[in-house]
């Protein structure tokens, strides 16, 4: 009965439902009335079937203006005997009730559109970790290519010699990567070292050594000559990073560096990328 009413009210509008029901519908409105439902007819047409309204509703909203309000009148004598509306106010019951379910409607779209809002947040979360994965899968690729061509670089070149003994000798273990504070700090690597001004960086040195296990990296820290300490960077440890958006990390609990520029330092003197 809501539904008939709604779909008449729209094309003849009036003070009451009672007037509306009482005063005939012109032909245009007619016409209007029956424009509106065949527009609604091509819209149910294209709704899947488990989201149609019943065969009654459907064949109701089909019925001319004029029929439509003989129907709901027949409707609201019977809503009227149980009690649920009155003609005495005019059935502004079922009015109050049809303006509650609209605002229930657009209480309703508001949440799935803020449901569909947080879902397409998800799915570009989700899209911007897959791409992180494949770059991640793309730089081990390039990462293993590179251990192994210089695995087979250096099998080619080496050359076994004997000493004294009689005891092959391989070839020299290669030199660690050295950078002074103050270089770094002028690549923009190293950002600052806590209790130590500026014009003392010159007087540390970093050492950066490649260890046997793949993307592990030992930095020994040096201050006027003399060995500090020691730490170990994990290059898998330092993408996470990079992907969870943390820019600045410490070293020996005191040396800040800019993680993106570090990587790319290690990326570049180490696998040459």
């Amino acid at each position: 009965t809501k539904k008939l009413i709604i779909d008449v009210i729209r094309n003849q509008p009036g003070n009451t439902l009672t007037e509306i029901l009482e005063t005939p519908a012109t032909a245009q409105q007619e016409v209007d009335h029956a424009t509106d439902m065949m527009s609604r007819a091509i819209i149910d047409s294209r709704t899947p079937e488990e989201m149609k309204h019943s065969q009654s509703m459907l064949e109701d909203a089909q019925l001319p203006l004029e029929q439509k309000k003989r129907k709901i009148q027949r409707n609201l004598r019977t809503l009227e005997q149980t009690g649920h509306v009155s003609s005495e106010n005019k059935y502004q019951d079922i009015l109050n009730e049809i303006a509650k379910d609209i605002r229930n409607q657009r209480i309703h779209r508001k949440l799935r559109k803020a449901e569909l809002a947080k879902l397409q947040q998800t799915l570009k979360a989700l899209n911007e970790k897959a791409a992180f994965y494949e770059e991640q899968i793309n730089y081990y690729d390039t990462y293993i290519k590179t251990c192994v061509d210089n695995l087979k670089r250096k099998n080619s070149r080496r050359s076994i010699k004997l000493d004294g003994k009689g005891e092959p000798k391989g070839a020299k273990r290669a030199k660690p990567v050295r950078y002074t504070a103050a270089k770094l700090h002028e690549k923009g690597v190293l950002l600052g070292i806590d209790d130590l001004q500026t014009n003392q960086f010159k007087n540390v040195t970093f050492d950066i050594i490649s260890t046997e296990d793949m993307g592990i990296f030992d930095v020994r820290s040096k201050f006027l000559g003399v060995e500090m300490e020691k730490v170990q960077l994990n290059i898998q440890d330092l993408l996470q990073m990079q992907y969870e958006g943390v820019a600045v990390m410490k070293m020996f609990d005191k040396v800040k560096v800019n993680v993106n520029l570090l990587i790319y330092l290690l990326n570049k003197k180490f696998y040459g990328k």
